[in-house]
C-alpha cells in the first residue's frame, strides 16, 4: 500500500491502532483530533486518503465532506462512526463519501477498503441530499453486520432507476425499506403508491395505478402471492408503460426464482423485477439488535408517571433466546403488551415469558425459526446460487468455495463469543486447537483478544 493517509479521530486509541497499521503497510500517516487541523491538511495538499470520524469535538465529519470535496475533487474519505443507523449511511452516500464503516469496525476489512481507495483515488457515486425529518423518524435500526450492509446497499441504490426486489420474512420491515429509497431518493417529491394484489384486477386499473405513480415510485406489496392471471396483467402494464415511469419496487415473502421453477411465478415478471435483490433479514440472524430495537418501543411509551420502562439483564438474555418467528412486528407488539401489563419499571425475564405465553418457542442449534433445518436454509441459498445461473453452471471449484462461505462465519462468530480465546474456541467447536489454528491462517481470519475499536 502506497500513500498518504490522513486520520481524523478524538479516540486516542484508534488514531494510534490506524497510525501502527497503516505505517506498517508502507504509508505514511497524519493523524488528529481535529477536524479543523485535518481541513488545514487538505487545503495544503497533503494525504491521499481521508479516514474521519463523525462526531468530533470541533464538528460534525459528515459536514466538513463537502469542503473536502471543493478543495480536493477526487480525493477519497472513508467515513467511519459509531452512529451506525441507516441515516449515517444515507447521509455518507449523499456527502460523497468513498466508503462507510460503522464503529466498532474490522481493521483487516478497513484496511483492504483503504487499499482500494488509495488505487482508485475516486470518489463513491454521489447520492443528492435527502430531505428526511430526521433519524428519530426512520423506523430502521440495528447495528448488526447484517443490518450495516443492508444500510450500505440501500444507500447505494437510492438514486438508481433500476427495479428493486425487497425479500424477507413477514415482520421483518421489507415496506420500510422501500419507503427509505422512495422517501429519501431523487424522487421523493413525487408519488408513493402501493399496489396489492386487488390492484391488478384487470388491464385499466393496473394502467391507473401506474399512472398514478407516473415519475415517482411503484410498490407491489407481496408480489409473490399474486395470482398468474394477475401477474400476466402486470407484465403487459409495465410493458405499456407511460414515456415518465415510476421506479418499480417489489416485496415478497416467497423464494421467487424457486417459485419461477415450479411455475408458480412468471419468469418474464421476475427478471423485470430483480435488477437490484435486497434481502432483509430476520430478527434471529441479528440477535444482538434485540436489545437496541425492545428499549426502543420501550422509549415510546412512558407509564402514567411518565417514566419508561427498561428491560432487566436476564429479560434482555430471555428476550435474545426466542425464535420471534413474527420478527420485529411480534417483538414490538410484545413490548408493547408488556409495557402495559409489568408493574415494575424493570421488565423481567419472567415477564417476558408470561407475555409470550404458550406460544413462547427458544432457539436450538439444530433449526432457524418456524422450525426450518439449518440444512433446509443452506439448501434453499444454494439452490438460488443455481437459479442465478440459469442454464449455465457456475464456476468449477463450487464444493471449496461453499465451504469456505460457511466455515468463515463459523470461526468468526465463534471466535468473536469466545473473546478470541483459541483454546475456549476449539473446545467450543470441538476441533483440535492445531486444527483451528490452520483454519484461522488458511480463511484469513483475523483474531484479536477483545480488542475492538469503540
Amino acid at each position: 500500500m502506497d500513500g498518504t493517509v490522513l486520520i481524523a479521530d478524538d479516540d486516542r486509541t484508534i488514531r494510534t491502532v490506524l497510525t501502527q497499521a497503516f505505517s506498517r503497510a508502507g504509508c505514511k500517516v497524519h493523524a488528529t483530533a481535529s477536524l479543523q487541523t485535518l481541513m488545514h491538511w487538505v487545503e495544503e495538499g497533503r494525504g491521499d486518503l481521508v479516514i474521519s470520524d463523525v462526531v468530533m469535538p470541533d464538528g460534525n465529519g459528515l459536514e466538513t465532506l463537502p469542503k473536502i470535496s471543493h478543495q480536493r475533487p477526487g480525493l477519497p474519505v472513508i467515513v467511519i462512526s459509531a452512529q451506525n443507523t441507516i441515516m449515517t449511511a444515507i447521509q455518507a452516500a449523499e456527502a460523497e463519501a468513498y466508503d462507510y464503516l460503522p464503529k466498532p469496525f474490522d481493521l483487516p476489512d478497513l484496511m483492504k477498503r483503504s487499499a482500494r481507495a488509495l488505487e482508485r483515488k475516486q470518489r463513491a457515486p454521489s447520492a443528492p441530499a435527502p430531505t428526511a425529518t430526521g433519524e428519530g423518524d426512520l423506523p430502521l435500526i440495528g447495528r448488526t453486520p447484517v443490518m450495516q450492509e443492508l444500510y450500505r446497499l440501500v444507500a447505494r441504490v437510492l438514486n438508481s432507476d433500476l427495479p428493486v426486489l425487497i425479500s424477507g420474512e413477514s415482520g421483518t420491515g421489507k415496506s420500510l425499506i422501500a419507503e427509505v429509497i422512495h422517501g429519501y431518493g431523487d424522487r421523493r417529491d413525487l408519488p408513493f403508491v402501493v399496489v396489492g394484489a386487488a390492484d391488478l384486477e384487470g388491464p385499466e386499473r393496473a394502467r391507473r395505478r401506474l399512472n398514478e405513480a407516473r415519475g415517482g415510485c411503484l410498490l407491489f406489496d407481496e408480489i409473490g402471492d399474486m395470482s398468474l392471471g394477475a401477474q400476466a396483467v402486470l407484465v403487459r402494464a409495465l410493458d405499456a408503460v407511460s414515456p415518465d415511469p415510476p421506479r418499480i419496487m417489489a416485496t415478497t415473502q416467497q423464494d421467487l426464482a424457486a417459485e419461477v421453477e415450479a411455475g408458480h411465478f412468471r419468469r418474464d415478471l421476475y427478471y423485470r423485477l430483480s435488477a437490484v435483490s435486497l434481502v432483509v433479514p430476520p430478527l434471529r440472524a441479528r440477535i444482538d439488535d434485540i436489545a437496541l430495537l425492545a428499549e426502543h418501543f420501550l422509549s415510546a411509551l412512558p407509564d402514567e408517571q411518565g417514566h419508561a420502562k427498561h428491560l432487566g439483564k436476564g429479560a434482555i438474555e430471555q428476550m435474545r433466546s426466542q425464535v420471534w418467528s413474527g420478527n420485529i412486528r411480534q417483538l414490538a407488539n410484545t413490548v408493547r403488551r408488556i409495557a402495559l401489563t409489568c408493574p415494575q419499571q424493570e421488565i423481567s425475564a419472567s415477564d417476558i415469558m408470561a407475555a409470550l405465553g404458550p406460544m413462547a418457542e427458544e432457539v436450538t442449534s439444530g433449526t432457524i425459526g418456524n422450525g426450518e433445518k439449518l440444512a433446509d436454509s443452506i439448501g434453499l441459498h444454494l439452490q438460488r446460487y443455481f437459479d442465478l445461473h440459469g442454464d449455465a453452471l457456475p464456476p468449477a471449484g463450487l464444493y471449496s468455495r461453499i465451504l469456505h462461505e460457511m466455515e468463515r462465519p463459523l470461526l468468526e462468530i465463534t471466535l468473536e463469543a469466545t473473546g478470541g480465546n483459541q483454546a475456549k474456541c476449539a473446545d467450543l467447536l470441538g476441533i483440535n486447537r492445531n486444527t483451528l489454528r490452520k483454519k484461522i491462517s488458511d480463511l484469513g481470519i483475523q483474531v484479536t483478544r477483545r480488542r475492538k475499536m469503540m
